[in-house]
């Protein structure tokens, strides 16, 4: 994959994530944001850690270490929203951030050193490092939000039972190249 290909290609990924972040939030009551398993964390507290892990990761992120000296990674996992508006506000925060900057990278950018806690990272090595970081806990709040919602979840991806339908309509298209993201 050539660089120009990998910016236009990780950014629709990173959408992609946050769509389906926000797919799952939306389908949620709001008291269901705050719900956590045993030993584990709400939904609540995986958008507040996601949203401070992007405004660290990605404020100058050319130029100073993705882990700022004033982010409070330990407060990330109390729960301190008082209600929905204000921690969509913070949530959206955080992508604003992450998309501001990657958007504005260059082919170039990719090869550059970044540091994340000391450690040095190709830009296209912290990009990496990133998406999967936050596939991973979108995948948490999907499943968190599935869990809630039982037989009433509105499917993200192809429902059970459809397999068949969805890859006939694909099949009906014409072969081309195009990001699986694009409807």
């Amino acid at each position: 994959m050539d660089k120009p290909n990998f910016l236009e290609s990780v950014i629709p990924l990173f959408r992609y994530y946050k769509t389906l972040g926000d797919k799952a939030i939306a389908q949620l009551l709001d008291d269901q944001l705050h719900y956590a398993p045993e030993g584990s964390n709400s939904m609540v507290i995986i958008m507040k850690h996601l949203s401070g892990n992007m405004l660290s990761r990605w404020t100058d992120f050319l130029n100073s270490d993705g882990e700022k000296p004033w982010r409070d990674r330990e407060q990330e996992f109390e729960d301190t929203f008082t209600n929905r508006g204000e921690l969509m506000v913070y949530w959206e925060k955080g992508w604003n951030c992450l998309f501001e900057t990657i958007e504005a990278l260059t082919p170039n950018d990719l090869n550059r050193i970044i540091y994340i806690r000391n450690e040095g990272h190709t830009v296209l090595e912290a990009i990496h490092r990133q998406l999967a970081h936050y596939a991973y806990h979108i995948g948490q709040m999907v499943y968190l939000a599935k869990m809630q919602k039982g037989e009433n979840w509105n499917s993200l991806s192809i429902a059970k039972g459809q397999s068949q339908a969805f890859n006939g309509e694909k099949f009906k298209l014409e072969k081309e190249r195009r990001h699986f993201t694009n409807k």
